[in-house]
């Protein structure tokens, strides 16, 4: 592996190697010389940007809330535009159609990352919280819109709208649900509350 080859940006170089091997082999494949390896670089270039593998990882997970914190601000823009299922089914399958799915898998499996990263996430489990906060966040916009009736339990509608998501995009392996089947399972969630006709 040649070591002088210089890499631009190299961070996100790295992040993006980390996130190929993370959706391809799992969370259990990767190491930081499968990084390194996919992102054509040294392994030395991966110490010298981060203090140890975990710290890296930490990071990785990091960069990825920020990109939801991105998607909750478009997210909370979009109250009051199309439909609120059709608002909620979009953001769940941009959430989980990245690499969420994976870095859930990659957090649960590893202690010391989870342990890292309780000191910006103190409870529950990274990513999901930030992702359940920006569905929280549209809803109560929505509240404010009238289109979620006032009384609606917005604290439990966001989770109960994640974990329905992360089940159905679980599986890795196989195939994406289609975006019929997140609309059906979104519109069932929210059908309670939703004060505008479900298409």
């Amino acid at each position: 592996m040649p070591t002088g080859v210089a890499l631009h940006d190299a961070r996100e170089q790295l992040f993006n190697a980390a996130e190929r091997v993370l959706l391809r082999d799992g969370p259990n494949a990767l190491t930081s010389r499968a990084v390194t390896t996919e992102a054509g670089c040294a392994k030395g270039v991966l110490h010298r940007h981060f203090a140890d593998f975990d710290a890296f990882l930490a990071e990785l997970v990091l960069d990825r809330i920020a990109r939801i914190d991105d998607q909750a601000a478009a997210l909370r823009n979009s109250a009051g535009a199309g439909t609120v299922a059709g608002n909620l089914a979009g953001a769940l399958t941009d959430v989980f159609e990245s690499v969420a799915v994976a870095i859930v898998g990659l957090v649960t499996s590893r202690d010391e990352l989870r342990a890292r990263l309780r000191q910006t996430t103190p409870t529950g489990i990274p990513v999901l919280m930030e992702a359940t906060a920006m569905l929280a966040s549209y809803l109560t916009a929505e509240q404010e819109a009238g289109r979620i009736a006032a009384d609606a339990d917005v604290s439990t509608l966001a989770p109960t709208l994640i974990g329905a998501g992360h089940l159905l995009f679980a599986d890795r392996k196989g195939a994406p649900p289609e975006a019929g089947d997140v609309h059906k399972v979104v519109a069932a969630v929210i059908a309670g509350v939703v004060r505008e006709p479900l298409p």
